[in-house]
């Protein structure tokens, strides 16, 4: 049986490998350098102010992990295994400074056999971090671009430019027995009509000598739904079963996450228990299929060269409207996340009406923690692999290890009902990326996918055509604003948009020093988290103040302008996230760049402030996905008193049910008072579509300053309501 051991852990740095530190400093594992070595110099957060800045020489030098071999006291039929989740990035593993391992790649685990070794010096020797000049990128900056180090980490215009370094996930010693299980994975088909699943267990053993495999499959109740007991020999054990009747897994809003639990032990011959492993089981088919509609927009365009590609989610059998977020990383240092940093955010998602999250490919790629919380949860991921704006190399020792980190990361994964969909990266087939479709790297995560996971789809790239991405404002450098922008487009997917608002009073003053907080400025800690020229040719991004000010006036406090920024994101989410539904079923996945954010942000796009502060657009989101809801198209935000204002209603369906006739009243509140707008009598609505209705129109009366709302509510059903809020025009 297995038995975990922590190590006691030591890290220093020197300029050179062949040079040892002159000093060593405790460290946490899993954790990051920077982390340990601010630690013990007593340096304040990092996310204080420009605290990072003290961190910028760390990623060019050596830093070496060391911990004394404990005496595990295994007897002769066990042995003792250092397992590693990751070290980020390149590192070699040594034992009284011989070489065990070398290894490039933090989502590549590794196990060694230091049976034997107690006693000796354990080291991780850690890389300088890959370096390079990006000329095709549009900021000038230092990259990675010919390696699997997640580029966010080396700046971004919501993370800055701190490179972590260091054993990032889960590290200790562990006892088994000699013959052990290295792998147990449940594999399963579902049957055309979902009411049998044909499943195997693989089990891949350390020794082929002759055991007993004893497997249970369990319900969500925990009742037994089969059990088997088969003797084998060989290493590679393959057992089969079928399942009558499996309750599928759902997304969010559309039914239960249902989880099956397995349970495999290996005995030997006499039955004593060599090794058990325990894994959930989601039993849901997933594919990406063209929308209702689709073949007939193409008929008579022939010749036709490329039709853009099926981006509508089918789960079961079933057409999912995806509606959701990017899930960023929820750290700069990936060491630090658990399970409870996850957890909220997740929560937030769920109780969001939200059931899909695309995490990026700049960022690491998430701990299994994450992916066992969206399996109980019902949320979607959408994975990319780490590629992100930039034109990637196709040299051989970069593909060598994008094929062993892609093949980690998907043998890792694959066993998730949560996870939907592989992509190969973000945003690399356009003009500053440069990248295409028969460049190696592209071609070979697509094998890795085809051959290790051919149930689930794959894209090459977000966005592809069809897909939108961008913009991130509420009012674009041209006058474009988001309520016209949104209504006059036409993707098949809204996968990255933003509106930007500052986050609350009280997290802004948990980095940015008292003297510098209002009016924010240029030069100090507002510019450094990204408040002013985050962003290329967008000297104000992502604060804005000046667009601010065009709506909703001068602010004469930090209160009033975190206000006025917040409402302007909550109506400009509620635009682009209704406006995507009622574009359905062209469009069928609407998600805002984005949920998170790693590092505390003066102004960002994001719905929750790091690490877990939701802003008021998050309910206001929630409310719009809502799985029923009365809507309403308006042409713009701000309005003059005499104009007439006109709202074309439409009625959200994005229900498994048929939704009776109904009627919806709309009304403004101008100053507290009411202002009929009129009313729709809409007709029975099938399940999963939409219905249109009129246009109402009225006179504005004189508007007083500031805002006003305009309020649908649907006759009965007062769980329906639906408040949009809008400006008097100050111009």
């Amino acid at each position: 049986m297995k038995e975990h051991i922590s190590l006691q852990w030591q890290v220093g740095w020197s300029c050179s490998g062949a040079a040892a530190p002159e000093r060593f400093v405790p460290a946490q594992v899993p954790g990051a350098v920077q982390l340990d070595w601010a630690r013990a110099e007593g340096w304040g957060p990092h996310y204080y102010a420009d605290n990072f800045l003290q961190y910028d020489w760390m990623h060019e030098r050596f830093w070496v992990y060391r911990a004394q071999l404990p005496q595990t006291k295994p007897n002769e039929e066990q042995r003792t295994f250092l397992v590693c989740g990751g070290v980020d990035y390149q590192y070699e593993v040594r034992v009284d400074g011989q070489l065990r391992l070398a290894q490039e790649g933090m989502h590549t685990p590794f196990e060694l056999d230091v049976t034997g070794d107690a006693g000796r010096l354990l080291e991780i020797v850690v890389f300088p971090a890959p370096q390079g000049w990006d000329q095709h990128y549009p900021w000038d900056k230092k990259d990675a671009r010919r390696d699997c180090k997640p580029p966010v980490s080396y700046g971004w215009d919501f993370h800055p430019p701190l490179v972590p370094m260091g054993i990032w996930d889960e590290t200790y010693l562990e006892t088994r027995e000699r013959s052990h299980m290295q792998r147990a994975e449940v594999r399963y088909a579902l049957s055309a009509d979902f009411q049998k699943a044909d499943v195997t267990l693989e089990v891949d053993r350390s020794e082929a000598a002759e055991a007993v495999v004893r497997w249970t499959l369990c319900d969500r109740n925990g009742e037994v739904c089969f059990e088997q007991t088969q003797t084998v020999q060989g290493v590679e054990v393959r057992l089969k079963a079928d399942l009558k009747n499996p309750e599928l897994w759902w997304p969010n809003g559309h039914g239960e996450p249902v989880l099956y639990t397995s349970r495999v032990e290996l005995h030997d011959m006499q039955g004593k228990v060599l090794a058990e492993r325990e894994s959930r089981v989601g039993f849901r088919t997933v594919k990406l299929v063209m929308y209702e509609g689709a073949w007939q927009a193409y008929a008579g365009l022939f010749p036709l060269t490329q039709c853009e590609p099926p981006v509508t989610f089918e789960i079961n059998g079933r057409h999912i409207f995806a509606k959701g977020s990017n899930f960023c990383p929820p750290d700069v240092f990936a060491g630090t996340v658990t399970a409870d940093t996850y957890r909220p955010l997740l929560e937030m998602v769920r109780n969001s009406n939200m059931n899909l999250l695309r995490c990026w490919g700049g960022g690491f790629v998430n701990k299994d923690s994450f992916f066992d919380l969206c399996d109980e949860m019902g949320i979607m991921v959408w994975q990319e692999f780490t590629k992100a704006c930039h034109r990637y190399e196709d040299d051989p020792h970069y593909l060598e290890v994008l094929d062993q980190e892609s093949r980690a990361i998907i043998m890792r994964l694959r066993p998730h009902a949560s996870l939907a969909l592989w992509c190969g990266g973000n945003e690399m087939f356009n003009s500053w990326s440069q990248n295409h479709d028969q460049q190696l790297h592209v071609r070979l995560t697509a094998r890795n996918c085809f051959d290790l996971d051919r149930s689930r789809p794959y894209l090459n790239t977000s966005p592809v055509m069809g897909i939108g991405h961008g913009g991130y404002w509420f009012e674009s450098d041209d006058g474009q604003n988001v309520f016209t922008a949104y209504a006059q487009a036409s993707r098949t997917a809204y996968c990255e948009f933003g509106v930007p608002a500052a986050p609350s009073v009280e997290t802004l003053r948990s980095f940015i020093p008292e003297s510098e907080l209002f009016p924010p400025k240029w030069g100090t800690a507002w510019q450094t988290h990204f408040g002013f020229n985050a962003w290329t040719n967008e000297k104000q991004a992502w604060l804005k103040p000046a667009i601010i000010e065009k709506y909703l006036g001068s602010s004469d406090s930090l209160e009033d302008l975190v206000f006025k920024s917040q409402l302007m994101q909550s109506a400009g989410y509620k635009v682009v996230f209704e406006e995507a539904r009622r574009q359905k079923p062209r469009c069928s996945i609407v998600l805002n760049w984005c949920l998170n954010e790693p590092f505390p942000c003066a102004a960002n796009n994001s719905l929750v402030a790091w690490p877990a502060d939701a802003k008021p657009a998050l309910s206001a989101v929630a409310s719009s996905l809502r799985p029923v809801l009365p809507s309403a198209r308006v042409s713009k935000f701000d309005w003059a008193s005499g104009e007439e204002f006109e709202a074309e209603l439409w009625m959200l369906n994005d229900s498994l049910k048929s939704i009776p006739g109904g009627t919806v009243q709309a009304e403004l509140i101008i100053s507290g008072v009411k202002h009929p707008l009129g009313t729709w009598s809409f007709p029975e609505m099938a399940p999963n579509k939409n219905a249109h209705g009129p246009t109402l129109r009225i006179r504005l009366p004189e508007l007083p300053p500031g805002t006003f709302q305009l309020v649908l509510r649907v006759e009965g059903q007062s769980q329906l309501e639906n408040e949009y809020v809008f400006a008097k025009k100050l111009v």
